[in-house]
């Protein structure tokens, strides 16, 4: 609230893995009655970066599915939350058997009637990552038992990165809906680049700052079709004041 902003993302525990800490009823109806006064919409949790449901490991496996279990559980509190994850590295074992390995961890963890709905982020590909293309994304949708709790997050800096050039707004988003839907978009990650177009690397730059640059973010929050979804800054700010400076420049270029 002081930042200017109505949405945040946070993490479910530390983003380099560990134990969650104990559900807090009582602050997360403090929470809420607060988030309603201030007109907050509907935060994002994001999943730990250690978490690879499409790892060779089978420990590592298991501890994505613990950390799935118990941030669902956690979020189940919350009307409509949002869960963010990286659908993980197959680590050499193919694009393949890490998707089956996704679908299998997903299809335990989610059940008819849930409140949360989990987010598959759009990733840069470099390495082994799986989500690199709208095709991948779509695929682990495709053999989910409930589909109709699962969504995307696109995050602009990677799918710039993995060769999805989001200054053309419009081919894009046409792009994502003939492949996934844009019903299925539910938040954003707002992050200009470091790198040129397709290089699969993956590094955050300022708002306006990188290679994307600052016309094309003014063209994304003013877009019709992504007006009623959550976005949020992953820049590279030293601190939250930075953060309001980027937030309110953003307000200046929104036209509502």
């Amino acid at each position: 609230v002081s930042l200017n902003a109505n949405t945040f993302q946070f993490f479910s525990r530390n983003p380099r893995g560990g134990a969650r800490k104990e559900v807090d009823i009582e602050d997360i109806n403090n929470y809420l009655k607060f988030s309603n006064e201030n007109n907050m919409i509907t935060p994002i949790c994001h999943a730990p970066y250690t978490l690879n449901p499409s790892s060779d490991k089978v420990e590592t496996r298991e501890f994505a599915l613990k950390v799935f279990k118990e941030d669902i559980e956690l979020l189940e509190n919350f009307p409509n939350a949002l869960y963010n994850f990286h659908p993980g590295s197959h680590v050499g074992q193919g694009v393949e058997i890490g998707i089956d390995l996704i679908v299998d961890i997903l299809n335990k963890v989610m059940y008819k009637g849930m409140k949360t709905t989990i987010l598959l982020e759009t990733m840069a590909g470099k390495g082994s990552e799986i989500g690199r293309t709208f095709e991948e994304l779509k695929e682990i949708i495709n053999r989910l038992d409930y589909p109709e709790h699962i969504g995307v997050c696109l995050d602009t800096c990677h799918v710039w990165d993995g060769g999805y050039n989001i200054k053309n707004l419009d081919e894009v988003l046409l792009k994502f809906d003939n492949i996934i839907g844009l019903d299925k978009l539910k938040a954003l990650h707002l992050n200009d680049s470091k790198n040129p177009l397709g290089s699969h690397k993956d590094r955050h730059e300022l708002i306006g700052k990188g290679e994307i640059g600052l016309e094309a973010f003014i063209k994304i929050i003013n877009d019709d079709r992504l007006s009623n979804i959550p976005m949020c800054l992953e820049t590279p700010v030293d601190n939250e004041d930075h953060y309001k400076e980027e937030i309110d420049m953003l307000r200046s270029y929104y036209k509502k």
